[in-house]
């Protein structure tokens, strides 16, 4: 799991517990597959367009994430103990 920046890590750590099996393929190639980081950055804020293969509910979740409505500060990434964390 290579994680592309502040805003996908921090969007794995609040939301890859909760997510599904699908939805989980889903990130992994979403993450895997672009080959230029900075694309999945540009869709998920809405500065491009999120090609019809990488438009899902898992991308429609980092958009909404990457709005951050609750005025989060996410400045760094988070420590990855979470990736070894029991689900609460």
């Amino acid at each position: 799991l290579i994680l592309i920046c502040p805003l996908s890590s921090l969007f794995a750590k609040e939301n890859l517990n909760r997510m599904s099996e699908q939805q989980l393929n889903l990130y992994d190639r979403l993450i895997n597959e672009p080959s230029n980081d900075w694309d999945i950055y540009y869709w998920a804020t809405e500065a491009k367009p999120t090609p019809a293969e990488f438009e899902n509910d898992v991308m429609a979740m980092l958009r909404e994430f990457a709005k951050n409505k609750k005025r989060e500060q996410r400045l760094r990434q988070p420590d990855l103990e979470y990736l070894f964390e029991p689900p609460h």
